[in-house]
């Protein structure tokens, strides 16, 4: 088999063609290194630098390809709120393209990474993939727009799409820009460097965090699974913590204490958000092998940039 990732040299990407290339299948990436880095991919994958909107090369890079993985995508939640023109342009625009050239070439599949934001704010958790959407940012406005094109153009050109709504992803190295950077190795740098730790709203609202690992699982899955096409599929944990919560545990797997700042003016997000996984387990027999505290503990020892058995408490730097 040989796969396409678009924003290949990403977090998610580069994880998951690690993996891929350890199971003897040819990958080829592509990345425009607005965020990636292709120097965490093995030797083994073929790069290619390039914007996911140009046609005309990725006609060329489809050649002979089977299945696609759709990471390309602006990512941060309170950016888009400052730049939705932006986000709509690469998010949707690119996706479009995408499934253009795909259609054009004779691609068997496409495996969109979307997100658990389309869901917003719901009466019920956890979350069905049947529940109807409700965005509250441009991000999540992007992506659901994004999974009706990927639908709708599979369906009318002939090739097999599904779309995976992953949650609160973690794990070792994962991108921590100056600014929106996601909360697990935000919260594990402030508390290792003895900084203080900022909780917004009441610290009470949920998520579910899933182990890169368990992401990855789900996203090799999709590429072969049966009776995956035109499919919405949540990929989560299952669980939900709390923002209070998180900060203990992080602090426990460091052994530091967190100081802890609540600014309960300003608005925490969704208020919960944990996936119902039903879904995931009938169709890509997903399940989940990561519980919090164990992916915490890989994360602090696995990434190079804590990596306590080389070197404990070295602080993160940008």
């Amino acid at each position: 088999m040989r796969v396409l990732i678009t924003g290949g040299a990403g977090f998610i990407g580069a994880h998951l063609a690690r993996r891929l290339v350890q199971s003897n299948v040819a990958v080829r990436v592509l990345d425009n290194l607005s965020s990636g880095d292709p120097s965490k991919l093995p030797p083994e994958v073929s790069f290619n630098r390039g914007d996911v909107r140009d046609v005309p090369k990725l006609w060329s890079l489809l050649q002979g390809v089977d299945v696609v993985y759709h990471l390309a995508a602006l990512v941060s939640v309170p950016a888009s709120v400052l730049y939705p023109r932006e986000y709509n342009d690469v998010n949707v625009g690119g996706t479009v393209a995408l499934l253009e050239a795909c259609r054009d070439v004779g691609v068997k599949r496409v495996v969109l990474a979307s997100s658990a934001t389309v869901y917003g704010d719901q009466p019920r958790q956890p979350v069905t993939e049947d529940m109807p959407p409700n965005p509250a940012v441009p991000y999540a406005v992007s992506k659901m727009a994004a999974e009706r094109y990927l639908f709708t153009i599979g369906r009318l050109s002939g090739f097999e799409t599904v779309a995976l709504r992953i949650f609160n992803a973690y794990g070792p190295e994962q991108p921590l820009p100056p600014t929106h950077a996601p909360v697990i190795p935000l919260f594990m740098q402030q508390i290792i460097g003895r900084g203080s730790v900022v909780i917004f709203g009441s610290g009470k609202q949920t998520r579910d965090y899933v182990y890169i690992d368990d992401v990855v699982d789900a996203l090799v899955s999709a590429a072969t699974a049966p009776n995956v096409d035109q499919e919405i599929i949540n990929v989560g944990s299952g669980e939900e913590t709390s923002m209070m919560q998180l900060v203990e545990q992080i602090s426990a797997t460091v052994n530091a204490r967190a100081n802890i700042i609540e600014n309960r003016e300003a608005s925490g997000g969704i208020e919960h958000l944990v996936a119902d996984l039903t879904k995931a387990r009938q169709l890509l027999k997903y399940k989940p092998r990561t519980r919090l505290s164990e992916g915490l503990r890989k994360f602090y020892e696995l990434d190079p940039r804590f990596n306590v058995k080389a070197g404990a408490g070295k602080v993160l730097t940008q």
